[in-house]
């Protein structure tokens, strides 16, 4: 005989249904009721973290690692507001994550009643879609749409907002399975239209200077192997966006590196003077196009991307190919078979060697010092220690280019930044979710001594659940980014950006229950890098680097981006 569950019991359910494995989350009285039910699920562990911000940012980081749904549950009011932050980074990044939220009772809604706040309202223009449950006979189904939606299509944060009154109802629920969702109204292109993939290949086969610049979709949609397979064949130089990096493999002899403000000289050269650009996942944000009236202006454009909203957005395009990066990417490595074999390490030499040519001219470099450790140093070692296989999350600013730059990526799925909006504070919670997706591996967070502070009340978080996260500060005593734009555009003038007031990193690491090492000197970095690795616990790697050290080359904010200042 079927028997009555709560909203409480039914949202677990559900969320058993969806195989979810991992919450973070902060209580309150709002979803008591779903954290009183939590005590009686062993197979969902919850991770309780000091701030609803870090929440969110966890979530993200579990989602890109694991290539699964983050879920974060928080309380009404200011526990809600507390995730835009993150809600709104993981909407720029398209990452998949589910955010519940408590609500006051339905009959309080609009009465300005204790921790009450319009969380759907906020959130409307930062999540693919958000709901608030005022049935609890909805309830099952808007959560099973809440993953379907965050997961497919175009990924994305979705909210679901959930009143005290629904969590407490109870009924007797129907069952639904989550494989059979589906949303008339909501149905993404996933197959590329064929004639069009066609188009691009004949376009593609006649260019005698192409270049893929690629970008997270490639890593939404597992497109890395369809996209090695396809450069390899044509034998077309990589280049991606921040999102992009670990799409391609770094250490690949196609690889050009980033492109964009921050990107190498070779890059940059090489979109500037391809005659066709084929754009696989990227949305061509003003970071990577610089002047839009001068990116690629020689080139055709073939843009492939699931969002069709995102097709000559800000950039006309030639050849429209809407569906899954990897879906198109298939289908072009499906027609190349058919095709008459050509040398194309021979038709390409000439491009290929251009490039590299750049590439010797203008690599990417730093004054290197045996007084004063330099952050691209740093960087250089964690990748050489590591042998390259770290998971690296970064804060935003100088700390994320170094790590942009200098770390070179091996696969897909391994780097985590906040790349559309820049969030400081993200990179830290990021490594936490990361490294509950993957115990066994060693995760890193590349932070500055401005962004760490942002969210090092996780520092108890992952002391308190074993978490081995590690985070190597780069300490500038400087917001970085902010001083090297007024010591580039604003003759010095370093307004609010001497961060000379600081706490003691290695005595704020002990006092949470983490290990802290400093660095002072060069001779110090790499040994201090092999003892924390060698520590099953988080560690805090406090670097003091050069203060004025500059990331390049720079792109300054409306030049083209072949107008680069150099190192």
């Amino acid at each position: 005989m079927s028997t009555k569950r709560t909203g409480a019991q039914i949202f677990l359910d559900c969320l058993e249904r969806e195989g979810v494995q991992h919450i973070f989350g902060y209580p309150g009285g709002a979803v008591i009721d779903i954290y009183d039910e939590l005590t009686r699920r062993p197979h969902i562990r919850h991770y309780l973290v000091r701030h609803e911000q870090a929440a969110v940012h966890a979530a993200d980081g579990y989602a890109r690692a694991s290539d699964k749904v983050g879920v974060a549950l928080v309380t009404s009011g200011p526990g809600a507001t507390n995730t835009v932050t993150g809600i709104a980074s993981a909407y720029m990044d398209s990452i998949p994550i589910v955010v519940f939220s408590g609500q006051v009772p339905t009959h309080l809604i609009g009465n300005d009643a204790f921790q009450e706040v319009d969380i759907v309202g906020i959130t409307r223009p930062c999540t693919k879609h958000n709901y608030l449950v005022t049935d609890i006979r909805h309830l099952a189904r808007t959560i099973h749409e809440a993953f379907y939606i965050a997961r497919s299509g175009r990924p994305g944060p979705v909210l679901v907002d959930l009143p005290k009154n629904v969590q407490q109802a109870s009924i007797v629920p129907e069952p639904i399975d989550p494989k059979d969702i589906k949303i008339p109204s909501y149905q993404p292109t996933v197959h590329a239209n064929p004639r069009q993939v066609r188009r691009a290949l004949d376009l593609i086969l006649e260019a005698k200077q192409p270049v893929l610049y690629t970008g997270g979709g490639i890593i939404h949609s597992n497109a890395s192997e369809e996209l090695i397979k396809f450069a390899e064949a044509l034998q077309i130089p990589v280049t991606s966006t921040l999102m992009g990096l670990g799409g391609f493999p770094g250490i690949h002899p196609l690889w050009m590196g980033m492109l964009g403000m921050h990107g190498t000289y070779c890059a940059n050269m090489a979109v500037a003077n391809s005659d066709v650009l084929i754009a696989v996942g990227a949305r061509f944000d003003d970071r990577v196009t610089g002047r839009l009236d001068a990116f690629a202006p020689h080139a055709k454009i073939i843009h492939i991307d699931i969002d069709p909203s995102s097709i000559s957005k800000n950039v006309v395009v030639d050849i429209p190919i809407v569906g899954d990066c990897r879906d198109a990417l298939h289908q072009l490595n499906n027609l190349l078979k058919k095709e008459e074999p050509r040398d194309w390490a021979a038709i390409r030499e000439e491009w290929l060697g251009r490039i590299r040519e750049w590439e010797r001219k203008h690599p990417l470099k730093y004054k290197k010092s045996k007084e004063v450790i330099k952050p691209q140093y740093v960087v250089e070692k964690l990748w050489e220690v590591t042998g390259g296989d770290a998971y690296i999350t970064t804060e935003v600013g100088q700390n994320q280019m170094w790590a942009a730059q200098f770390f070179k990526f091996k696969r897909a799925r391994q780097f985590m930044t906040s790349g559309g909006l820049g969030a400081m504070g993200y990179g830290f919670p990021a490594a936490m979710g990361v490294q509950v997706a993957k115990p066994d591996a060693i995760v890193i967070d590349i932070a500055g001594d401005g962004s760490i502070l942002m969210n090092i009340q996780e520092l108890v978080t992952v002391v308190e659940n074993n978490l081995p996260v590690k985070i190597a500060i780069l300490n500038n005593a400087y917001l970085g980014m902010v001083r090297q734009w007024q010591q580039l555009l604003y003759d010095k003038r370093y307004s609010a950006t001497d961060l000379s007031a600081q706490p003691d990193f290695v005595k704020v690491a002990e006092a949470f229950g983490a290990v802290g090492f400093r660095a002072t000197k060069p001779e110090e970095v790499e040994p201090v890098i092999r003892k924390a690795m060698e520590i099953k616990r988080p560690v805090i790697m406090d670097f003091v680097v050069d203060r004025e050290e500059c990331v390049m080359p720079m792109v300054p904010p409306g030049k083209a981006t072949h107008e680069m200042l150099l190192a």
